[in-house]
């Protein structure tokens, strides 16, 4: 559905993206991850035909992004960082503006309309306006007015950004949905790294430069078997007691993080021998966050 050749954007001097290759498969759900400033939007834009490349090559829905822009918008959904509903206008006059952009009569986006908002429950907030709706609610807005032509892929950038939990799971339950019942693909950014998990696949971009990448399951298994945090009030005095048994730790303020390789080490013992030593101990099962701190972070 994606297939990117060397794709570059450079902006003067500076890259932004550089020879960046990616075979992303129908109906599959890809994240794209990496730090601020790493390159993640200006792919989203050279992909939706919103920048153009400075090299290079992409096909998206089997279309070239630089010969076939009008047809590629009309393939693709695409939910800004930022929205892009206008808060003077109704919910309504939002999404039936979006459908006119897209060619699509009354008869057919009214309906289309009224399943979108009834997923999130929102039906009875059709004709309020959008400045009276909560955050959570203007961004299910948002990511309806992506979907309301039913395109083949959708782009969401940082879909989730500043919302709380419960609207975070919403937003993920719906994105399912449009997975399940109309085959979507579907191309994640974003910096809660926990909600990559569910991805088939992610790879993470530095400076815009692809990195490693992996399903989350592999990644997040290559990394080790636990993760152990300590606080002490003497960190260097415990780095130079562990790291010989658990190599080099990651280190933030008072805290330190281990890797710990495999499930045989008895950390009840452990805490017993570190004694006074130590603040705090715990140790859990890694994430994609452990991932990208270890690997990225460092």
């Amino acid at each position: 559905m994606i297939l990117t050749r060397d794709l570059t954007k450079n902006y003067g001097k500076a890259s932004a993206v550089s020879n960046l290759n990616l075979k992303i498969e129908a109906g599959q759900f890809y994240g794209l991850l990496g730090p601020n400033g790493a390159g993640k939007s200006t792919t989203i834009h050279m992909l939706t035909t919103m920048t153009t490349p400075t090299s290079g090559e992409a096909l998206v829905a089997g279309l070239q992004v630089s010969d076939n822009p009008v047809a590629i918008r009309r393939s693709v959904g695409l939910v800004f960082q930022d929205s892009a509903l206008d808060r003077t206008m109704s919910v309504d006059e939002n999404l039936l503006f979006a459908a006119a952009m897209y060619s699509l009569p009354p008869k057919e986006a009214n309906p289309r309309i009224d399943e979108l908002l009834s997923i999130f429950n929102l039906q009875h907030k059709r004709h309020d306006k959008l400045s009276t709706l909560s955050g959570g609610q203007r961004r299910a807005i948002d990511i309806a007015r992506g979907v309301l032509h039913k395109p083949k892929i959708l782009f969401l950038d940082e879909p989730t950004i500043g919302l709380d939990l419960p609207n975070r799971r919403a937003i993920w339950r719906f994105v399912e949905k449009l997975r399940h019942n109309e085959g979507m693909t579907i191309f994640l950014t974003t910096h809660y790294l926990e909600e990559a998990t569910a991805c088939d696949w992610v790879d993470f971009i530095m400076s815009g430069q692809l990195q490693h990448g992996g399903t989350p399951e592999k990644l997040i298994k290559e990394l080790g078997a636990y993760i152990l945090d300590i606080t002490s009030p003497d960190p260097d005095a415990i780095k130079s007691q562990l790291t010989p048994q658990f190599g080099v730790p990651l280190e933030e303020y008072e805290q330190l993080s281990f890797k710990i390789p495999t499930d045989d080490v008895d950390f009840y013992q452990l805490q017993q021998v570190l004694g006074d030593a130590i603040s705090s101990m715990q140790w859990r099962r890694p994430n994609l966050n452990d991932v990208y701190l270890w690997t990225y972070g460092c």
